[in-house]
C-alpha cells in the first residue's frame, strides 16, 4: 500500500499489527470449514463496538481476538469490563510468545481448530418421547464453543487459585494448541464427541 503525498514524494503505509506488536501476515488456518468464520482482518485495536449485532452471521466478521475478549467478559467479575478483558488477553499473548516463541495469533488459531467439536447431540421429540440424536456442528458454532471452552478453562483455573487469569489463559491456549488431553477445552470436546458417538 502506497500513499502519495506530493508530486515526487511517497511513503509506504505502516503494517497493521495487533496490539502494535503481532503481525497478521502468514497466519495459517488449516481447517477449511473454519476459514470463513475465523476473521484475521488486520486491526490496530480489536474493538468494533457491536456493529455486527443486527447482521446475520455478522459475528464471523469480528476479529477473532475481539471474540476472545468478549467471551472473557461473560459471567461474574469481568462482566462488561472490556478494558480489563483487553489487558488480560494482551498480557496472555505476551506470555504465549515468551513460552512458545511463536506468533500468539497463530497459537490461538491452532487452539480454536483443536478445541472445536465436530459432533454433538440434540433433543428430538417424537410421539411424546425425547430422543438424543447425534448431529454435525455448524462451523460458526464450532468457533463459538471453542472460544467458550478456552475462556471457561482459564476462568476455572484462576478462580480461588494462586495463578492470575492471564497466566491461566496463556497456559490453556498453549495446551489446547498442542492438543493436550489434560486441558479443559480438549477434555470438554472429547466428552461431547463421546456422548454424540453413543447417541448415533
Amino acid at each position: 500500500m502506497v500513499i502519495v503525498l506530493a508530486e515526487n514524494e511517497e511513503i509506504k503505509a505502516v503494517e497493521i499489527k495487533l496490539f502494535d506488536k503481532w503481525s497478521y501476515e502468514g497466519i495459517e488456518i488449516r481447517d477449511p470449514s473454519l476459514k470463513k468464520y475465523i476473521s484475521l482482518r488486520p486491526v490496530f485495536l480489536p474493538h468494533t463496538g457491536g456493529r455486527h449485532e443486527h447482521v446475520r452471521f455478522g459475528k464471523s466478521r469480528i476479529p477473532i481476538v475481539e471474540r476472545l475478549i468478549n467471551n472473557l467478559m461473560k459471567h461474574g467479575r469481568n462482566m462488561g469490563k472490556k478494558h480489563l478483558a483487553y489487558n488480560i488477553v494482551k498480557n496472555a499473548f505476551e506470555i504465549i510468545y515468551l513460552q512458545t516463541k511463536q506468533n500468539p495469533l497463530q497459537v490461538l488459531v491452532r487452539a480454536i481448530e483443536n478445541a472445536a467439536p465436530r459432533e454433538e447431540t440434540t433433543r428430538i421429540m417424537y410421539g411424546g418421547i425425547i430422543y438424543h440424536v447425534a448431529v454435525d456442528v455448524a462451523p460458526q458454532r464450532r468457533v463459538d464453543l471453542a472460544l467458550r471452552n478456552i475462556t471457561d478453562g482459564a476462568r476455572n483455573c484462576a478462580f480461588n487459585g494462586p495463578k492470575p487469569i492471564e497466566e491461566c489463559l496463556a497456559d490453556e491456549i498453549i495446551a489446547v494448541a498442542n492438543n493436550d488431553p489434560k486441558s479443559y477445552s480438549i477434555a470438554k470436546k472429547e466428552e461431547v464427541e463421546r456422548i454424540a458417538l453413543s447417541s448415533r
